[in-house]
């Protein structure tokens, strides 16, 4: 696995925004995940957020941040065309340091039922399905409409 871990930037949107097009059955909100919604949300986690680079292209990225109690990852993704190198477990570890550099001592993600790849990917790398609590969540703004990539 030769490709660069690092600090996610603006500057890495469209790059990033491509990935998230590649990806089947990703999900994507229509305020939160365009280039406003996620410079918003470096501005408020602007060290914990990582992108992989290889072969001069963003190839993997995750969208992480924290409210102070527990760190949260989002939109974990690698291309197609680049897994089963190690950039997935490369890129969970650099974030899940830079939490650890906030004080940050508990991690969440959600990845949906039928995610096959990232269900067992989240199971290969040591992390606990909680069977134990629901999910629940509130629209507060019906203008952000989701979409998933086909």
């Amino acid at each position: 696995m030769d490709a660069v871990i690092r600090t996610m930037t603006i500057e890495d949107y469209d790059q990033i925004y491509g990935l998230w097009m590649k990806i089947k059955g990703f999900a994507m909100r229509s305020i939160d995940d365009s280039r406003i919604g996620v410079e918003r949300f470096l501005k408020r986690n602007p060290d914990t957020s990582v992108v992989a680079v290889k072969d001069g292209k963003v190839v993997g990225a995750i969208l992480c941040g924290h409210d102070g109690r527990r760190g949260c990852l989002y939109h974990v993704c690698v291309d197609p065309e680049y897994r089963k190198q190690g950039i997935g477990t490369a890129m969970v570890v650099f974030a899940m340091n830079a939490l650890k550099k906030e004080d940050i001592s508990k991690v969440s993600l959600i990845a949906f039922t039928q995610n096959d790849i990232g269900n067992a990917f989240w199971r290969k790398i040591g992390w606990t399905q909680r069977l134990d609590l629901n999910y629940y969540d509130f629209t507060l703004n019906t203008e952000n409409i989701i979409a998933f990539n086909e």
